[in-house]
């Protein structure tokens, strides 16, 4: 009886203490050590690509049913991969998932941009990358085939304890300092909202291409002016959105831009298991990562990241085809490419999503630590994990 106590006992203790580690890590106290060093490398501009739902075997099934031997993406330097899972879950939704990739933290499933115990962000709130950008003088975007309320422009953009929480995102996305905001049409995203943040509204190509490099700017693209499908090759596409993003930027700027660039209707044909519609739009979002890496070559002093949030459609090899398992996300690790990201990531290296934030910000301040940090709320001041 008495050993059967103290087992008992025994398993409460253990318990307890993950679960307190667990919380001590939600609200930014506790983070697991850093498994990536750096040379101190910078650069002038940082360009982040998100596949949403983009796994390994995406890209197979892309290259096998389009007769393409080797992907734009593939043709980088550096490819390695990430494992994805979120606070509690094996499997990450795309709002934890974009806040690993935007902040370097680990947080609940549905939550943007803030911990996992401080969902309200009422004790302190995570640092965006967008925010460090923003510190050093860089002009910062997010482009998005996705509306953009979305969770993954809005885990760059905002913090807020539900990714279901349109209103309050579309006033934080309006009221940011960030430079341009592209994407679909938002029901919340009003042109009154937009008029009353001094932001230009751009709804089509003719008001995209009228911008001045000056102008902050949200785009909210819908009906006729928005390609959603192969036949609507006429209509404003994603290359077109990142080229004109970067131009923008890069315009009259010494001190460089951050610029974030989802592909979302991989990992939306990927829920309906529409394996056309997927490739489609995979190789759409392969064509603008070779525009922007033409770029980046000519320009010399710009990194590229290539990733993404999570796996979705549980793609496998099976007797020779690669056919979708599932319509939701799974726990696969996702590929991740780099060019000109110094030694802060292998060849062939394994970690975990909240690295890729880590790189970025190193990337922009030359330390490997600047994520994550933190924002005390009732302090009003700003740390880092290293403080």
């Amino acid at each position: 009886m008495l050993r059967s106590r103290f087992q008992m006992f025994f398993r409460w203790l253990v318990t307890a203490v993950a679960v307190f580690a667990l919380f001590l890590s939600g609200l930014g106290v506790f983070v697991a050590p850093v498994d990536m060093t750096g040379d101190g490398h910078t650069v002038k501009n940082v360009i982040m690509f998100i596949g949403d739902g983009m796994g390994f075997n995406h890209l197979e099934k892309t290259k096998a049913e389009r007769g393409i031997e080797k992907l734009n993406m593939e043709r980088f330097p550096v490819c390695a991969e990430s494992e994805t899972n979120s606070l509690w879950c094996t499997t990450t939704d795309s709002a934890a998932g974009g806040t690993a990739l935007s902040c370097g933290i680990i947080t609940q499933n549905r939550s943007l941009a803030t911990f996992g115990y401080d969902r309200d962000g009422k004790l302190a709130r995570p640092y965006i990358v967008t925010d460090i950008a923003i510190e050093k003088g860089m002009k910062t975007g997010i482009v998005t085939t996705d509306s953009t309320d979305g969770a993954t422009p809005a885990s760059f953009s905002v913090h807020t304890s539900d990714r279901g929480n349109s209103a309050d995102i579309s006033v934080q996305q309006a009221a940011s300092e960030i430079d341009l905001i592209w994407g679909a049409v938002s029901s919340t995203m009003t042109a009154d909202l937009v008029a009353a943040s001094g932001k230009k509204l751009v709804t089509d190509r003719e008001s995209m291409n009228a911008l001045d490099p000056d102008e902050k700017s949200i785009g909210q693209f819908g009906g006729e002016t928005w390609r959603t499908s192969p036949e609507d090759a006429g209509v404003v596409q994603l290359e077109e959105m990142a080229m004109k993003a970067i131009e923008l930027l890069s315009e009259n700027n010494d001190n460089g831009f951050f610029l974030m660039i989802e592909g979302a209707h991989i990992d939306k044909r990927s829920h309906s298991n529409d394996g056309d519609g997927m490739t489609d739009a995979l190789v759409e979002f392969d064509k603008t990562i070779s525009e922007v890496l033409e770029y980046a070559e000519e320009d010399g002093n710009t990194a590229i990241i290539i990733t993404a949030d999570h796996e979705t459609g549980g793609i496998t090899l099976e007797d020779g085809e690669y056919v979708f398992t599932k319509s939701g996300h799974s726990s696969a690790n996702v590929p991740v490419f780099a060019y000109n990201t110094g030694d802060y990531i292998g060849n062939g290296d394994v970690f975990k999503n909240t690295n890729v934030a880590k790189v970025e910000a190193a990337l922009i301040t030359g330390d490997i630590d600047t994520l994550p940090a933190v924002y005390n709320v009732r302090k009003g001041k700003a740390f880092s994990y290293g403080d």
